[in-house]
């Protein structure tokens, strides 16, 4: 099996983008209508879209390597790191505080060129705490680094990384690729969705990190298509990503095995494209949260905001099984009469509808969301 980067032409990666041209204008259309609506939005709930967008994008890409993160400490991270919170919340979660300020300092930096000492930083701020990794510094063993699956002794070997002698070497090169190829650099690539692709594919065929190297290379391509456009993107790739993981590594597999990456470049854009849509719907539904509170906050007791403040933190997927009597009671310390009443209250006034096929007993309900 022979690699992309043990072969003679690389990094220099061969495409032909005739081939997604139109994906490309696709692209700078969602772009368009994306930042046109976020714009028409009040400055709250603009600022209540991206902070959404952000806690999704810090949360997916923490799943797509396994690791579940609460909700809660990565909002309160991102919060801090904003500048939000007068008095900073506490975050008992570190992997949470760290892909908090992650995702922030991806944002805030967008535009600045990339360095060692940036991607030491992230990598620090993600797994600085852990102390059986070198953190803030290039592998180093001499073990090969390898993406495998399968139990011991039947083990899949699906790639194997240039060795870490060679690491330093090759990211100078890219730190002077990525550089070359933003917008003004001698070598631009004006494409965002193109850049940004083979940036991810091009980091993560060095893989210069004992940990990390996913979510760090995720947070490049958000880079790529920020200085692209001009300003933060609002997109979370991560959570397009993780919606089909499978795809995602069987893409880069296949791309790992030549410098001709055409295939992996629309497959790449496709998704930036899902993201974007993803985008839009985040908006609309940030700002339907935003009219529903202004409209029934004053109607509702704490209680039922609280709950339906937690059954939204699910969307799109819902809230799982669906808001019951016993789910009411335990999150709100309430007896299940006391929730029984506040739920038909809920249902009374529009807000709650029942789940068709469950009745009596049973019966779970979930938010009206055209009352949003």
């Amino acid at each position: 099996m022979t690699y992309n980067w043990q072969q003679e032409n690389w990094p220099d990666f061969i495409y032909d983008l005739a081939k997604v041209e139109e994906k490309l204008y696709l692209f700078s259309e969602k772009i368009g209508v994306v930042s046109g609506v976020l714009k028409a939005l009040p400055e709250d709930t603009q600022l209540s879209a991206i902070i959404d967008t952000m806690v999704a994008e810090a949360i997916k890409t923490s799943e797509i390597e396994g690791e579940y993160l609460s909700r809660n400490d990565v909002m309160s991270s991102i919060r801090n790191n904003l500048g939000l919170n007068e008095k900073p919340d506490p975050v008992p979660d570190k992997k949470a505080k760290g892909i908090g300020q992650l995702m922030v300092d991806v944002r805030n930096t967008f535009a600045a060129s990339l360095n060692q000492e940036t991607l030491f930083s992230w990598h620090y701020m993600l797994l600085g705490t852990d102390n059986e990794i070198n953190a803030g510094q290039w592998r180093s063993s001499t073990e090969p680094m390898q993406v495998v699956s399968g139990t011991y002794g039947k083990e899949k070997v699906h790639f194997e990384a240039p060795p870490s002698d060679r690491v330093p070497e090759e990211m100078e090169q890219f730190i002077i690729w990525f550089n070359e190829t933003a917008p003004g650099g001698k070598a631009q690539i004006i494409q965002a969705p193109v850049r940004s692709a083979i940036a991810h594919l091009y980091f993560e065929t060095i893989h210069p990190f004992e940990d990390g190297n996913g979510r760090i290379g995720r947070a490049i391509a958000e880079k790529a298509i920020s200085q692209g456009i001009g300003r933060p993107a609002l997109l979370a790739l991560s959570k397009t990503i993780e919606a089909d993981k499978a795809a995602y590594y069987e893409a880069l597999k296949t791309a790992q095995r030549s410098n001709e990456i055409t295939a992996w470049i629309a497959w790449f854009v496709d998704v930036v494209i899902a993201a974007q849509t993803d985008a839009e719907q985040q908006i609309d539904f940030t700002l339907k949260k935003a009219k529903f509170f202004d409209r029934f906050r004053d109607q509702l007791s704490e209680r039922q905001l609280k709950v339906i403040r937690r059954m939204l933190e699910e969307w799109p997927e819902g809230f799982e099984g669906g808001m019951n009597a016993r789910k009411y009671g335990s999150i709100t310390q309430i007896s299940k009469a006391t929730a029984t009443r506040d739920l038909q209250d809920l249902v009374e006034q529009g807000i709650f509808v029942a789940i068709k096929g469950m009745s009596g007993r049973s019966t779970a309900y979930e938010i009206y969301l055209d009352r949003l």
